[in-house]
């Protein structure tokens, strides 16, 4: 039995060696034969790149992941320093277009104030103008200690917007040439046509659709076309003569072909000023 068994572990020993020495053969065989290599090593490196692949997938597809969100990132980054600079590029455009548009109206209000060269002059600034109240009142930031009175013509741009209607000690309230207010003092002011003749009247109220004065009390045989001055007469006995109120645009005739209303565009845009100059001289007779 042990015989058995010890010859048994003999013919093992001697099987493994065998196949050891037939894989050495063999690997020569293979080494000299480079076109056919082992199938062994066929499929270890089969496997190998299969498992390269599976192993290295997830890390592409994590790594392409990063990318996208670092790009995302980078977009959204770059969008809102965009927005920022439209921002800031819209606050520069608005900021010109004010800027501009302040300079326009002070051009304007020096060429007046240098024909204005007998008045004295209270420039000041419009603080405030009711939506509900537009085209009655507004407020500026002048008053009494600045020389200003109840009563004082107001310009603005190229001629006459309003009258001085209360003042304070810093601020006053100016009531506008277009004033709806039938209590309102009315503005005395004469036509000068073509031929230099004076054709009297007042301001008696403003047309919204076409935004101009209406000029009233008009009696008179003398003719008047588009394009006629339109000034101050200073027969009101409150406002100088002399200053521009604006230009006739339109005449409507009564049932005698005599004209009744005037329609005269105002020589300042009544929406649209920031600026004025209060006029003080003293009218004749006072």
């Amino acid at each position: 039995m042990r015989k058995f068994f010890a010859n048994k572990k003999l013919i093992i020993v001697m099987i493994i060696l065998i196949a050891t020495l037939s894989t050495v053969a063999l690997s020569f065989r293979v080494r000299e034969n480079r076109a056919a290599p082992p199938l062994v090593q066929r499929l270890a490196n089969d496997i190998s790149n299969v498992a390269a692949q599976v192993v290295s997938a997830p890390m592409v597809a994590v790594h392409a992941g990063y990318d996208q969100v670092g790009d995302l990132i980078n977009t959204y980054n770059e969008n809102q320093a965009l927005k920022k600079n439209m921002t800031q590029l819209q606050q520069t455009q608005a900021t010109n277009a004010t800027l501009k548009a302040e300079n326009k109206q002070l051009k304007k209000q020096l060429k007046l104030n240098a024909t204005l060269s007998d008045y004295t002059q209270i420039p000041a600034s419009v603080v405030s103008r009711q939506p509900a109240d537009w085209e009655n009142i507004f407020m500026i930031n002048k008053g009494t200690h600045s020389g200003v009175k109840k009563n004082m013509p107001v310009v603005s741009g190229a001629g006459l917007i309003g009258r001085v209607l209360e003042v304070h000690n810093f601020s006053a309230k100016v009531e506008l040439i277009s004033t709806a207010n039938t209590t309102a003092d009315r503005t005395a002011v004469e036509i000068v046509n073509k031929k230099e003749q004076h054709i009297n009247g007042i301001i008696s109220g403003y047309d919204k659709p076409s935004e101009t004065l209406l000029m009233t009390q008009i009696n008179t045989k003398n003719t008047i076309e588009k394009g006629d001055t339109v000034v101050t007469s200073g027969l009101g006995g409150l406002t100088p003569k002399g200053l521009f109120v604006g230009k006739v645009t339109q005449i409507k005739d009564d049932d005698y072909g005599r004209p009744a209303t005037v329609y005269v565009k105002p020589a300042t845009d009544l929406n649209d000023f920031s600026v004025v100059t209060v006029i003080s001289r003293a009218v004749q007779g006072e």
